[in-house]
């Protein structure tokens, strides 16, 4: 049976399911592919009134902050007193400031590619693109004035240039949230994927995307390189094709990317002329590296005589970098002490009236480099909590070093909602104050260091956080193998925006109280 087959929409037969081997056989009857009837696929449409609802929303946020210059700059219209235009019925100023700067920034922005369909709604890509046109806008305007001879007051071009940002900063995570919330709520505005490699390979990519709905990437088949062996049976979540030419394939799933997973997916020569076929279609190709959990700055290509090497630097866990991070969170530690020092006493009193026993709980855990400290937290099981965990080993819901049970008979009334939105864990703000854990880190665990063996032992190169990547990924409904994996993911890719965004991410998660017990 040829690999090399299109299946026409319109007139194909049916696909053929071998209950064999658990896979779709392509048909025996297909055309042969034409090189000069190659469809082109239409873009989503999703992707379109995404783009649409951006440009809307940048040109409100630009006049947004034209008007709030000027309320706030009485010499905001200098250079431009006296200017008349339409007939002497709108001052210059005006129609500049209203119209000129929304109009220029929209034309900066898409020049930025700020509105390419590749760094929409995902990563930190999409914020980098603005601030860079953000920059743009800058010189744009500068060069302007000096061209038309303006004598602009300077510190209203300064405003005018960090209002775009805030603004359009503002509603572009507006955006994005909305957006997140659609796909996971209805698995609308999603790119449908073709998983293209070995079934192991497959699965776990399937895997890591389908746990994130928000990242926009709905796996919809799985095409297999080579037919399984004889007697072997495939079994995953969604249909598995083996034998098909990709591009007819996927066309006929109606997806619009194919991602090859795993390093003996294809050749190289098949996906030079996978990337060539898909040229025109409209059809995005990933490709999932060998290396993986290494992302952001660490990884760099270099192209060598058209031989991209992919260049993967050391993690930055020292330096000028982890100063800043320490100096931060001690800040920020007082701060938060300090602000919410009124929560603190009225959880401790609701601790201390509800249930007999001391409020804090002090534990031995493991932190930096191995070293052991004291963690701070409030109670919120009973006092012979500890006495009572032989008797419960029996049910524990956790892989791994830690003891996990949803339904604890140990934890108090109160106890429960201080879990439930994470209060418990408030104190330890002490520790971060100092020195002993940071705002964002793998979480601190009760075990001896000697039980930090093999990669795990990799979680102490960083101090251990009040939240963390573990935390804002599904908590204690995770897997152990799958909290190590993210925590070392933590520690190989950690930089400051990175704790910046586990922060913003931990307040979502938090208030909707996933996997907390």
């Amino acid at each position: 049976m040829s690999a090399h087959t299109q299946i026409m929409a319109t007139v194909a037969p049916s696909p053929r399911f071998d209950p064999d081997l658990g896979v779709i056989m392509p048909p025996s009857n297909g055309m042969p592919r034409s090189v000069f009837g190659r469809p082109v696929a239409p873009r989503a449409k999703w992707r379109r009134r995404y783009a649409a609802c951006l440009i809307v929303l940048d040109f409100v946020a630009a006049v947004a902050a034209s008007r709030t210059v000027v309320a706030l700059f009485q010499d905001a219209d200098a250079g431009f007193w006296d200017d008349r235009v339409l007939g002497g019925a709108v001052s210059a100023f005006a129609l500049v400031a209203n119209l000129g700067v929304p109009l220029l920034w929209l034309a900066i922005l898409a020049g930025a590619g700020a509105y390419d369909r590749r760094a929409l709604g995902r990563g930190t890509e999409e914020l980098n693109r603005v601030v860079r046109a953000n920059i743009a806008m800058a010189a744009a305007v500068s060069f302007l004035a000096l061209g038309f001879k303006k004598d602009v007051s300077r510190a209203t071009v300064a405003a005018i240039i960090v209002g775009l940002l805030v603004y359009t900063v503002f509603v572009r995570i507006v955006a994005r949230i909305t957006l997140r919330r659609i796909r996971r709520v209805n698995q609308r505005a999603s790119q449908k994927v073709l998983l293209v490699g070995r079934l192991a390979d497959a699965l776990a990519v399937h895997e890591v995307v389908t746990r994130n709905a928000g990242a926009g990437l709905r796996p919809v088949a799985i095409h297999l390189p080579h037919y399984p062996r004889t007697g072997e049976r495939v079994h995953a979540p969604v249909p598995v094709y083996v034998g098909w030419d990709l591009v007819p394939l996927v066309q006929q799933l109606r997806a619009d990317t194919i991602a090859v997973c795993g390093p003996a997916s294809l050749e190289s020569y098949e996906l030079r002329k996978l990337a060539w076929q898909l040229e025109g279609t409209g059809i995005d190709l990933v490709v999932v590296p060998q290396v993986t959990d290494v992302t952001g700055p660490r990884i760099h290509v270099r192209p060598i005589e058209g031989l991209p090497l992919l260049n993967v630097e050391e993690p930055t866990i020292s330096g000028l970098s982890l100063l800043a991070k320490s100096l931060i969170d001690r800040i920020a530690a007082l701060f938060g002490l300090i602000v919410l020092s009124p929560v603190l006493v009225g959880i401790a009193l609701a601790i201390k009236f509800t249930a007999p026993g001391p409020v804090m709980f002090r534990q031995s855990r493991i932190g930096h480099q191995g070293k052991a400290f004291k963690v701070w937290k409030f109670r919120t099981m009973y006092t012979d909590a500890e006495q009572r965990l032989e008797a419960l080993r029996a049910h524990n819901e956790s892989d791994g070093l830690l003891f996990k049970m949803r339904n604890d008979p140990r934890v108090t009334p109160i106890g429960r909602h201080l879990r439930a939105l994470s209060l418990d864990e408030l104190p330890q703000l002490i520790n971060v104050l100092m020195g002993q854990m940071s705002l964002v880190g793998p979480r601190p665990l009760p075990t001896e260091d000697d039980d930090y063996r093999g990669d795990v032992r990799r979680r102490l190169l960083v101090r251990p956080g009040i939240t963390g990547l573990w935390q804002i990924s599904g908590r204690s409904d995770l897997t152990w193998e799958d909290a190590v994996r993210l925590d070392l993911h933590y520690v190989d890719n950690w930089s400051l925006v990175y704790d910046l965004g586990i922060l913003w991410r931990t307040v979502r998660v938090v208030l909707d109280r996933r996997g907390a017990y």
